[in-house]
């Protein structure tokens, strides 16, 4: 298989219309329904960041944007808020898997379509148990999703595999053999080459408090349907929720945006924390190798990506602990 040639200058980033929620969101559903882009759901620090007294919201909103010239439209909900579930773009809708809020996490899965300006929702087999935190992407007609917490303030990771054929929606969910590593929260998943990829994510354990305390992870999986899992080379770095599923360039590479490092956790003061890792991991999926690949202006974590325009869309996120952006950003992977 020839393997196509990128430069460092081979990405092109768009900034797209602000999302109208002025302070941004973390970890928002997000997908495409009948072409047009939707971002609901996430949360945020309305009043004040944690350290100074402020409470995390989550919200029930939905934004729709039908081009990239446009602007979004707002007024829309969803039955309740939500943030922090694994939503990907299906034929029917975006697919919108487990998540949570504050009091507990979800194991419900339903379809969103955009159609006669209107958001309809369709209800699917849930999953095997409450999970939010989890990673996922879809390989053909097949969905995985990996990892996450089964409740608020869990102190460890679940280590399990699912799978739901999106042909045959009535079989509901398959558990799979997990990967031979430890659970864990926040990874990121991806597809390329017939396979999907588990990246880094972080493990949990009690801390003296009795609180969650992480463990970040640079180890690396890949599953091949009908052959498993296999351990691949650790990352360079951490990259902790990152945006997720990896973008993937060409046939051979995917693409690691940011993420946390764990390199400045308990950094003090709080409001002075830098933001997290600019740099772009690069997989080769061919020589089991890792490179760096130049910077991102979109160094946000817990967010996704959607495939959208022929490009991919990174839909805000977290800059850093407590702030999130509405900055909407979309990479267009150039061929050389």
């Amino acid at each position: 298989m020839q393997t196509m040639a990128y430069s460092s200058n081979s990405l092109r980033w768009q900034s797209l219309s602000s999302l109208p929620n002025p302070l941004g969101l973390a970890a928002p559903l997000a997908g495409v329904s009948n072409n047009a882009l939707i971002v609901a759901g996430g949360t945020n620090f309305p009043d004040a960041p944690p350290w100074k007294g402020g409470k995390k919201v989550w919200y029930d909103q939905a934004f729709i944007l039908e081009n990239a010239q446009g602007s979004w439209k707002s007024g829309l909900k969803l039955p309740q808020p939500i943030a922090h579930a694994v939503s990907l773009s299906t034929e029917e809708g975006v697919l919108v898997m487990g998540g949570g809020n504050a009091e507990e996490h979800f194991k419900e899965v339903f379809l969103i379509n955009w159609r006669d300006n209107a958001l309809n929702l369709k209800n699917l087999p849930p999953l095997p148990q409450p999970c939010a935190f989890a990673a996922g992407a879809r390989l053909g007609d097949m969905i995985y999703l990996a990892g996450g917490i089964t409740r608020p303030g869990a102190t460890e990771a679940l280590q399990t595999f699912w799978a739901l054929d999106l042909n045959h929606f009535n079989k509901g969910w398959q558990e799979l053999p997990p990967w031979p590593g430890p659970g864990r929260i926040l990874p990121v998943a991806g597809v390329q080459d017939g396979a999907f990829y588990l990246f880094s994510g972080a493990r949990l354990y009690p801390g003296p408090d009795g609180k969650a305390k992480r463990e970040y992870l640079r180890d690396a999986y890949r599953y091949r349907p009908g052959t498993g899992w296999q351990q691949l080379a650790d990352l360079p770095r951490s990259a902790v929720a990152a945006p997720t599923p990896s973008l993937p360039l060409g046939r051979s590479h995917l693409l690691v945006l940011g993420g946390d490092d764990g390199s400045k956790v308990d950094f003090q003061p709080p409001d002075k924390h830098p933001g997290f890792s600019r740099e772009i991991l690069d997989y080769d999926t061919q020589t089991n190798t890792w490179k760096i690949y130049g910077t991102t202006p979109a160094p946000y974590v817990t967010t996704t990506i959607v495939p959208w325009l022929g490009g991919f869309v990174v839909p805000g996120g977290e800059v850093r602990p407590a702030y999130r952006t509405n900055d909407i950003q979309i990479v267009y992977p150039v061929v050389d």
